[in-house]
């Protein structure tokens, strides 16, 4: 049998944490070193590979159910290979530095068991549009893959230069950022992205690190059902930041 499709095959590499495709995440397993996906996200795997649901301490979904904010994760774990993907969406590995990466939690693929996640507030004294006032803190030594709706843009932040970034299509700073956010609208009813300038919140970050910035401002995820009338129009209730249609992620 003949077909392109032959042309795809698995990526041969050393590397633990590999990309198949701009699109697939590729883990190799060796039995001593769990990982943590996002649950459902799991796609392929081969070897001896056992999938078991993380278990949320009472402090995490204590901090879920009062912000919104964190991670539904599976622990992987056992001896081979295993392909995670969502909705087609880009797929990033980084490096977690000592000073920590800030993150909406929407974003997150998988990350190294050893690495620790808790929720924290943004210094705002308003709620930020699309992203939500709190967000995911993650910290330690291991890697982390996040994902985008398209190829995203990494910014550099410099004590000399400032950056400022639309807080719906911010996807994660470094933690040792200063924060600030600040409106690009004087019209009292901008809630959402829809209406008025079209230009709601947006975030400027301050010091020394970068901010990661998606070609997507949080449109809806396939096949969503927006629904209609007022609360729709301004992402009110279930169609809300804190609804069902949370960013481009089912989770």
């Amino acid at each position: 049998m003949q077909s392109p499709l032959f042309a795809y095959n698995d990526q041969q590499t050393q590397e633990r944490w590999s990309l198949q495709n701009q699109q697939m995440l590729r883990v190799v397993l060796e039995g001593h070193d769990d990982i943590l996906a996002r649950k459902g996200t799991m796609v392929a795997y081969q070897g001896l590979v056992e999938f078991d649901a993380e278990y949320q301490g009472g402090g995490r979904a204590r901090a879920r159910a009062r912000t919104g904010e964190g991670l539904d994760l599976m622990r992987c774990h056992g001896q081979g290979t295993v392909y995670f993907a969502n909705l087609a969406q880009h797929v990033h590995v980084m490096e977690v530095e000592p000073d920590g990466l800030t993150v909406d939690s929407g974003y997150v693929l998988a990350m190294d068991s050893s690495l620790h996640h808790e929720v924290i507030a943004v210094d705002s004294l308003y709620g930020i549009s699309g992203s939500g006032k709190y967000q995911l803190n993650i910290t330690g030594r291991g890697r982390v893959a996040l994902m985008t709706s398209g190829a995203p843009l990494l910014m550099r932040v410099t004590p000399d230069t400032y950056v400022n970034c639309d807080a719906d299509a911010i996807v994660a700073w470094s933690t040792g950022l200063r924060v600030q956010m600040q409106a690009q609208t004087h019209s009292s009813g901008v809630w959402r992205r829809r209406g008025s300038t079209g230009e709601g919140w947006e975030l400027s970050f301050m010091g020394s690190g970068f901010a990661l910035v998606q070609p997507s401002e949080l449109l809806p995820p396939q096949h969503a059902v927006i629904g209609s009338g007022l609360a729709a129009q301004y992402g009110m209730g279930q169609q809300g930041a804190r609804g069902q249609n949370q960013g481009n992620v089912w989770s």
